[in-house]
């Protein structure tokens, strides 16, 4: 037998071991977001009681193991080359799309990706089978049945979901409020019954059938006896939460909702573990057939893969090693804190940084909305009116969760449910798209989406369905390409796929570290007085020292017609630009609420230094933009004399910036008469230069585009450099009334430790 096909099964066990890391990635969310969005322990106890979820469940491990082999393809139709080939093409498409999705924190579909690469690479090694053999069709090669069930599922599964999510949660929250502690005495205990119940019926139904470790005469005994063990199982949970609750004084919601991440952990691993190692352990049993094939005597030209049709039970070796890998992964992925934070970021309670922006459609959602709730609002009674506004009237949520305990139950319990039910009807539910639309519409019942965040929100929901519908389509266009690719290359296109397969991920991994850092340097808060008159001083450096910076690449650019320095210097302001919008949308507000002292001199002097920033910033990337497309464009270079005229004002602002740099140092202002000078000497500048270029023109000396950039370039500088000494001059004013807040608050500890005296 050729060496290679050694080789793919190797490759294919290397790929699936990185695919399961990649897939918890993704899957974490379904069990973890309940969890981590309402704080209901530690992250290493979620983590841990997750990880026993997940062991247990790889246990139990069936799901798609019949799709990988048999339930996409007619595998009779195949030769062994053509089903190693296939299998190939799936795992160097699967990793490479779910690392994207995570890479962006979107949360996709493992069990829809693989059915449709799975389709895809099909597709492929069929077409290339009958162009060779000039005869055959499709019809024979696929199965499409299991497609179609699977669009049809997601459709059903995402309305179905945000529709019970939405109804379930309105009425759990009519009944207990936001204040649910003197309601959840009475009721708690029936609560905690009813969820642990589903809960149950979930881990045992979706977690078990089809077990390694259990018997079918078991599950057969469970399905006939399954309305008493419901009804025993409610009783005994009752019972059990009204002792915990009322005798050892526990927070049973507490035990609900760790019990929901358990359980949902255990059915994720039961069930979609084999869509990242299934199409290896097909690949590994097609290699083990062939190698029987050959000892034999036979010749894996002819061979075909019919037995791939037989039922097949995974051994549990391989599944309890995937399920430490999935463990680890768990544990040490950053990724998976990714796409957990954007469900938790778009369920979660009251205002904040929004990860997504507004769109058109979300727009006319939130004012449709608005124009139904107005109306329904005139048609209710006062009274009505009252109650339902008492009843979701917010109160302050414990450790600064993004949602409370109730909600929490609520995800998980509705979720378990709808998933049991989903498998008792035998529909291709999604446990990824069934969890994520139930705590989108638990979150919308709970008026978690207001006017100020209710057009982000439901954009980043349509974001990740629409990423969730093209995913389908995505999976199949390029596992067919990267199949019929592999077809016709051979050996060579095998490895020149996994080298770009390989650079691929290095990327993503990349391009992940850069967006968090973004994204963490974005959204930090200063808590201390200390800290933002430390960090606005830093800010004050940082926005000088680039426009500097920017100023002499402009002008070095413009003289020697680099469109490569010019497009770094509109990259760098584009992200000093984006950079203040931020902290000028996301960041003021919050600091002057953190803030401990009350001192209104010193909170102006900050929002102005934001401000003036913002304005240095914005000129400056209009400036680098303006520049790098009179270069782009080819047009005739700037003179001599344009460039000398720039450098003037290059000069003007690095002598004042290098002024206050050492007051800055110094932290002695006793000079700054200097500094305010430079509105007065630039706006002289600006005339002079100005003139200076009227003649040019008048002259014939330059073009009119060379002539309107420049006028735009010594305007914009003229800007900068009156926003620079209002910035300059702010945070002079800023760093004096710390002191002397600083110095009153030290007074007032003084006088408060002296002690009194008759």
């Amino acid at each position: 037998m050729d060496p290679i096909y050694l080789i793919i099964v190797i490759i294919l066990l290397g790929l699936a071991v990185m695919d399961l890391a990649v897939g918890v990635a993704n899957d974490a969310v379904n069990f973890l977001n309940s969890s981590i969005g309402s704080k209901v322990a530690p992250l290493w106890l979620i983590l841990t009681v997750a990880s026993l979820g997940v062991l247990i469940g790889s246990l139990f491990s069936s799901g798609m193991m019949e799709v990988a082999r048999s339930g996409v393809f007619h595998p009779e139709k195949l030769t062994f080359h053509a089903a190693m080939i296939l299998f190939l093409a799936v795992m160097l498409t699967d990793i490479v799309l779910l690392d994207v999705f995570n890479t962006f924190g979107l949360p996709t579909s493992t069990t829809v990706s693989l059915v449709f690469e799975l389709l895809g690479a099909a597709l492929a090694v069929s077409l290339f089978t009958i162009w060779s053999n000039d005869s055959g069709s499709l019809g024979e090669y696929i199965n499409s049945g299991k497609a179609l069930a699977i669009i049809s599922g997601i459709f059903i599964s995402i309305a179905i979901a945000f529709v019970f999510g939405s109804l379930i949660m309105y009425i759990s929250r009519l009944i207990f409020s936001f204040n649910y502690k003197k309601s959840f005495v009475y009721l708690g205990a029936v609560w905690g019954g009813i969820a642990l119940t589903a809960i149950t019926y979930f881990a045992i139904f979706k977690g078990l059938k089809g077990s390694v470790l259990v018997s079918e005469a078991f599950l057969d005994f469970l399905n006939n006896s399954m309305g008493k063990a419901i009804l025993y199982a409610f009783l005994g949970w009752t019972v059990l939460m009204a002792i915990f609750q009322f005798v050892f004084r526990v927070n049973i919601l507490k035990i609900i909702v760790l019990a929901g991440t358990a359980a949902l952990a255990l059915a994720f691993a039961g069930n979609d573990l084999v869509n990242f190692i299934g199409v290896f352990m097909a690949g590994l049993d097609s290699f083990t057939i062939a190698k029987d094939v050959v000892a034999s005597g036979g010749s894996i030209d002819t061979l075909y893969m019919g037995e791939l049709n037989k039922p097949v039970t995974a051994q549990w070796q391989w599944l309890f090693g995937a399920g430490i890998i999935m463990v680890l992964a768990l544990w040490f992925s950053k990724k998976s804190r990714t796409v957990t934070e954007t469900e938790v970021n778009l369920a979660r309670k009251g205002e904040g940084v929004e990860r997504f922006s507004s769109s058109a459609l979300s727009r006319s959602i939130v004012h449709g909305a608005m124009k139904i709730s107005k109306a329904i609002n005139k048609s209710t009674p006062p009274n009505v009116k009252e109650f339902l506004d008492k009843r979701f009237e917010p109160v302050a949520i414990e450790n600064n969760a993004s949602f409370d305990l109730i909600r929490a139950s609520v995800n998980l319990t509705i979720s378990a449910l709808l998933i049991s039910l989903g498998t008792s009807l035998k529909l291709p539910l999604s446990t990824t798209f069934v969890t994520f639309m139930v705590a989108m519409g638990t979150s919308l019942a709970d008026r978690a989406w207001g006017r100020e965040s209710a057009v982000y929100r439901i954009n980043g929901v349509l974001t990740v369905v629409s990423g969730w519908l093209l995913t389908a389509l995505v999976a199949l266009t390029a596992s067919l390409l990267v199949g019929l690719f592999l077809m016709w290359g051979g050996k060579i296109a095998i490895f020149v796929m996994l080298a770009l397969v390989g650079f691929l991920l290095f990327r993503s991994g990349k391009l992940h570290t850069k967006r968090k850092e973004k994204e963490e340097s974005k959204h930090v808060q200063l808590s201390s007085e200390k800290q933002l008159v430390a960090e606005c001083t830093s800010e004050v450096k940082t926005v000088l020292e680039a426009t500097l910076n920017t100023f002499s690449l402009t002008i070095d650019g413009l003289k020697n017609e680099n469109r490569k320095t010019m497009r770094n210097v509109v990259a760098e302001t584009n992200s000093l630009y984006e950079k203040y919008k931020d902290k000028r949308m996301y960041e003021v507000v919050p600091t002057i609420e953190t803030i401990q002292i009350s001192a209104l001199d010193l909170e102006q002097e900050y929002v102005q230094l934001v401000d003036y920033s913002f304005e240095i910033t914005k000129s400056l990337k209009a400036m680098a933009e303006s520049s790098y497309s009179y270069i782009d464009n080819n047009h005739t270079p700037f003179s001599k004399e344009q460039i000398e005229d720039l450098k003037q004002m290059y000069n003007a602002l690095t002598d004042s910036f290098g002024k206050f740099s050492l007051m800055l140092e110094s932290n002695d202002y006793s000079g700054f008469d200097e500094i305010t000078q430079l509105r007065d000497l630039m706006t002289d500048l600006y005339v002079k230069l100005t003139k200076r270029q009227i003649k040019r023109v008048k002259e014939n000396e330059t073009t009119t585009r060379g002539s309107i950039l420049f006028l735009n370039l010594i305007n914009e500088s003229k800007i900068i450099a009156l926003q620079s000494s209002n910035l300059m001059k702010s945070q002079r004013s800023f760093s004096q009334q710390y002191s002397k807040v600083a110095r009153e608050m030290s007074t007032a500890d003084i006088v408060k430790s002296i002690p009194l005296t008759m």
